[in-house]
């Protein structure tokens, strides 16, 4: 039974759906085909793993618009037989020819936010199928036929699928021709509802399904089912997709740049790439651990931020109050400009930077008034060089906030332009480069990430993260059926920073699922889309559970915001300093106060920012639980 805390806003009486409760399984994910697929699999005897990868495969086929098979994927992971928090890599590093020379060769100070320049190595199939082997149970043939189905056959296509398509629909038309035949169904915008279909992508599957039955033809062995997945995987990295990517990208196309450029990835980068495991990184909260990815990645900033917020007294951690919103978002700042200064994909002072001393000397930092500064802190190694701040406007010159997840397009003054190229990047502005206003997409037309978590009766639960490779990033190489992510585009073309770009190298991604333990034992997976608001928003839901003792789906529906006084992950890389974005249910005695605290406040709308999703389970009792997101009118859970 929960107790809420008194210190806190009392939690909504009615929800806008259920906690669900089971002891089964359950599944949540950002596409109600995707949570179906995983439970139907779970129902037909599979683990979580086997329902995690069968709904991921379905997500690149029913949110193109938000991932990819060309992009990535990052995962937190526990088994029934080892609780201990593991992390799946699936980012794929910069290309061999990815060097900083090149990119200024090319006339560019900034990696391009669309076109397949900003390719890194695509790493979501290679990590999805890693996991399938090492700890699944079914066969790849069994796992991938939903996706081969939905693909081949079909399946209404969702209203913000169409919405993306039609605002890149003269991207397409006028330079992007392989996707205008892939997207653009008789030359038209296909209408929301009707069956759409990728037999090209449904072909690449099959063809690693085939790679693997021919290495091991009719051996039911668990050691050569795992053989079949592994020659899958050497198929995806060696065989025809790798040559079809290879060939394609040297053709130059219009990036997010305005110009024309060919990319660098090839076939030998492909080669040299495998996913892999690692333990995760871990801070303990409240009598909680959260586990999330190394530093390669965000998520320590969560583990920062936790860090900073643990010994303050209740009512400072209320997201629904004036002081709560401050601190909380005080807090996120410092630890967001630590990952500016040191995250990055190589030795990184993670212990130095959760140490109990580092954190004490960070939390006096936090005031009464909003920090306008980005405020990296000191420790003994040497911090990155910081970037050029480009700070972010709105058309009449004034400092606007950049909002992160779906909002109403127009809400800010966003006007198009001419000829201006749709960027599929997760933290929207308005802003100035070169002198000349661009647009970026803006709203629910926009690319941006999906989520998936589930967990099986057994104990084994799992929470991934895929995005990139977004049916807008990039061309479609017409042999494949789809197209290559941009995750590059968050690496810096300066000297000296902690991400600038490397090859081999990779880019700091935002991709950032939790897991949460309470005595050694996996209690909640979550995660959420939304570039670098993914862990700004997650926080808000610990607050609330762990501190003020609300359910999952209470948390969930609550009013959410997040800063945005910090230098963005996508291009165009600008930050509005001071930024503070709110959705509207934050209340307008809130939301006013806290600009009398000098938050330059952006509104959102209501039911705007997020779209996370949790699974949970209790060890005690064994009851699993499960929460989806309202908004977005996407996200489903399910289970029994």
């Amino acid at each position: 039974m929960r107790t809420t805390n008194p210190a806190f806003t009392a939690p909504p009486t009615e929800t806008t759906r259920p906690d669900l409760q089971g002891t089964f399984g359950m599944a949540a994910a950002t596409h109600w085909i995707a949570t179906a697929t995983a439970q139907s699999v779970l129902e037909r005897g599979g683990n979580a793993f086997d329902a995690a990868v069968a709904g991921a495969f379905v997500l690149h086929v029913v949110e193109p618009h938000l991932n990819g098979p060309g992009g990535d994927v990052t995962a937190g992971v526990a088994t029934a037989s080892d609780k201990t928090p593991t992390v799946l890599m699936g980012q794929g590093p910069a290309p061999a020819g990815a060097t900083r020379e090149h990119f200024r060769s090319e006339g560019l100070d900034l990696v391009p936010g669309a076109g397949a320049l900003a390719a890194a190595v695509p790493g979501a199939v290679d990590a999805w199928l890693l996991l399938l082997a090492e700890h699944g149970t079914w066969e790849l043939a069994d796992v991938l036929a939903p996706a081969i189905g939905y693909a081949r056959d079909g399946h209404p296509v969702a209203p913000r699928v169409v919405a993306t398509i039609a605002t890149v629909q003269d991207l397409f038309r006028d330079h992007w021709p392989s996707s205008a035949e892939r997207w653009l169904p008789g030359g038209s915008v296909p209408v929301a509802g009707t069956m759409v279909r990728n037999e090209t992508y449904a072909s690449v599957l099959e063809r690693l399904v085939q790679a693997g039955s021919g290495a091991t033809a009719g051996d039911d062995t668990a050691g050569a089912r795992v053989a079949r997945i592994e020659a899958a995987r050497t198929e995806w990295a060696e065989g025809s997709v790798a040559q079809a990517i290879d060939a394609f990208v040297r053709t130059p196309h219009r990036h997010a740049s305005g110009t024309d450029h060919a990319g660098v990835l090839r076939a030998s980068d492909l080669a040299a790439f495998r996913a892999a495991t690692e333990p995760a990184t871990t801070a303990e909260f409240r009598g909680h651990t959260i586990a999330k990815t190394g530093p390669w990645g965000q998520g320590p900033a969560l583990l920062q931020t936790l860090r900073l917020l643990d010994p303050m007294d209740d009512e400072r951690l209320d997201p629904s109050t004036v002081l709560g919103a401050h601190t909380i978002a005080e807090a996120q700042k410092l630890a967001l400009a630590d990952r500016e200064a040191y995250y990055g994909d190589g030795d990184v002072p993670m212990v130095e930077l959760l140490s109990d001393a580092y954190s004490d000397e960070r939390r006096a930092l936090i005031g009464d008034r909003a920090s306008h500064e980005l405020r990296p802190g000191t420790v003994s190694v040497p911090a990155g060089a910081l970037p050029p701040l480009r700070v972010t406007y709105t058309p009449g010159g004034e400092p606007i906030a950049g909002v992160g997840e779906p909002t109403v397009p127009g809400a800010r003054g966003d006007a198009p332009t001419p000829d201006a190229v749709a960027v599929p990047a997760e933290d929207d502005a308005v802003h100035e480069d070169r002198g000349e206003p661009i647009v970026m997409a803006t709203g629910e037309t926009r690319g941006d990430t999906c989520h998936i978590d589930v967990v099986d009766r057994w104990g084994n639960i799992v929470s991934a993260t895929p995005s990139g490779g977004w049916l807008q990033s990039s061309p479609t190489i017409p042999e494949l059926g789809f197209c290559l992510g941009t995750r590059m585009q968050m690496t810096w073309l300066e000297e000296g920073t902690a991400s600038t770009l490397t090859p081999g190298a990779r880019p700091r991604t935002t991709l950032t699922p939790t897991l949460v333990l309470r005595d050694g034992e996996p209690v909640v997976a979550m995660g959420s889309p939304g570039g670098d608001q993914q862990d700004q928003w997650q926080l808000l839901f610990l607050l609330r559970t762990i501190v003020g003792g609300w359910t999952p789906q209470q948390a969930i529906d609550a009013p959410a915001l997040h800063t945005t006084s910090f230098p963005g992950s996508f291009w165009p890389r600008t930050w509005t300093p001071g930024g503070l974005v709110v959705e509207d249910l934050l209340g307008d005695e809130v939301i006013s106060g806290l600009e009398e605290l000098g938050h330059v406040v952006t509104r959102a709308g209501d039911w705007s920012l997020g779209r996370l999703s949790c699974v949970t389970r209790d060890p005690d009792t064994g009851v699993l639980g499960a929460a989806a997101n309202p908004r977005g009118a996407q996200g489903y859970a399910a289970g029994r």
